[in-house]
């Protein structure tokens, strides 16, 4: 028919004669496959399989069940088995096979753990059936890619465990100039259930969120013509879930660990100000030089400018000027001390304001080992977070964070592993 419509008038819809010949072949695959799929009746030494219960099952009948595959819908046709004593049928196939209790296969389901790791899992529909020629449901792709994603979160708590029992991964000897880790925290929206007994952001509201603690880790060999570092191409590995600082902690420092940090010349830890970070460097960093992000620092002084002058935006930007110099010359001693002179200024008029600056004074005080710029930047480090923040949004933001999504904590989990696993280039 197509030969004959190019005849007739010298035209051919391209689309029309390739999607249909992709329908053809998937027709004939699926064909192939069936036959592939039709086992044969057991021989008198496979009469009887072992049962879960301690006794033997016994072959019934040979039955048949359709399965999705990547190729379209097949009938399998398999031995059944049947226990008396526990009153239970299996069949053995099905578990070789990866469809024990499924309807599609394992590669569709791979499909489908790709889709629903990109986007919302209905209109996820759309993309399995315009490049796979596959019609599924939304709940399947969801089921699909939260049981895989599943899979992934638990070999990786595996690991953290073997960790925590000082079972370390081996990991070769390697060259590595600079070992980066960053750490992070991103709020997840998620269904209420999952915030009862706790403290909302904003005062006097409940909770809606819950906070995702996301770390990277990358390397560091060379610097740009001004001196600037410049991260290893492809040398970003994330870690990521909602769980605790301390659980947190074991998940970065397996992750650090076996990307190389017993054999880092230089090991650096980066993040913001957040005393969870701090913590987590103390414990299972001990050694590494920290870095508070700079531009996370900046922002303190802007916080600060802006209740100092909240009408005068020129005010503000001249009061900026010679601070801004202080930190980024690392001179933090004397800037702690102009914030408390300012402060001690407003004792008597402005306490709120008083609390608000000594404050910002103290976490300055609190971090001033933790922002020497210049030295970190004559040694060719990083001082500023910008990967973990990208990730936050890029890794989890981007799907995890859209508008009317409401997450339970297992279902978020499963997605942040499976996100991880790809952007870390594993899920091959």
């Amino acid at each position: 028919m197509v030969f004959q419509e190019r005849r007739s008038n010298g035209r051919l819809d391209l689309e029309a004669v390739e999607t249909a010949l992709r329908s053809a072949m998937h027709q004939a695959g699926a064909s192939a496959l069936t036959q592939l799929l039709r086992y044969d009746l057991p021989d008198a030494d496979h009469r009887t399989v072992p049962c879960t219960c301690g006794h033997l099952a016994d072959y019934k009948e040979l039955r048949s069940k359709t399965v999705l595959t990547v190729v379209g819908s097949v009938e399998l046709s398999r031995p059944y088995y049947f226990c008396n004593d526990c009153s239970t049928g299996q069949c053995p196939v099905d578990a070789e096979l990866g469809v024990a209790g499924l309807e599609s296969s394992p590669g569709v389901r791979r499909m489908e753990a790709v889709v629903g790791s990109e986007m919302p899992f209905a209109p996820g529909r759309e993309p399995m059936k315009l490049l796979a020629g596959l019609e599924v449901t939304a709940k399947a792709i969801e089921r699909a890619a939260e049981a895989i994603g599943a899979e992934i979160a638990q070999r990786d708590q595996q690991e953290i465990d073997r960790v925590k029992q000082v079972v370390l991964p081996m990991v070769l000897k390697q060259n590595i100039p600079k070992l980066n880790v960053l750490m992070d925290g991103v709020q997840v929206p998620v269904v209420t259930a999952e915030t009862e007994g706790r403290t909302g952001r904003v005062e006097g509201q409940r909770a809606r969120t819950r906070d995702c603690k996301l770390g990277c880790v990358f390397t560091q060999t060379t610097v740009d013509n001004k001196g600037r570092p410049i991260r290893e191409p492809d040398s970003t590995t994330y870690v990521g879930a909602i769980e605790t600082a301390e659980e947190f902690g074991f998940r970065i420092y397996t992750e650090a660990y076996r990307r190389g940090w017993e054999w880092a010349t230089i090991r650096v830890v980066l993040g913001d100000g957040a005393v969870w970070i701090w913590n987590l460097a103390d414990d299972h960093f001990p050694g590494a030089i920290q870095i508070v992000d700079l531009y996370h620092a900046r922002q303190h002084l802007w916080k600060i400018a802006a209740l100092l002058h909240p009408q005068d935006a020129v005010a503000k930007k001249l009061w900026m000027i010679p601070m801004k110099d202080l930190l980024d010359a690392g001179d933090i001693e004397p800037l702690v001390t102009q914030l408390r002179e300012i402060a001690a200024a407003h004792a008597d008029s402005h306490p709120d304001l008083t609390a608000e600056v000594l404050k910002e004074a103290e976490y300055f005080a609190t971090n001033a080992s933790r922002m020497r710029y210049p030295e970190f930047r004559e040694k060719g480090l990083f001082v500023g977070s910008g990967v973990v923040e990208a990730g936050c949004k890029s890794v989890i933001g981007s799907r995890l964070k859209r508008s009317g999504m409401h997450w339970t904590v297992r279902g978020a989990n499963s997605i942040i592993a499976l996100r991880c696993c790809r952007f870390n280039g594993w899920f091959v």
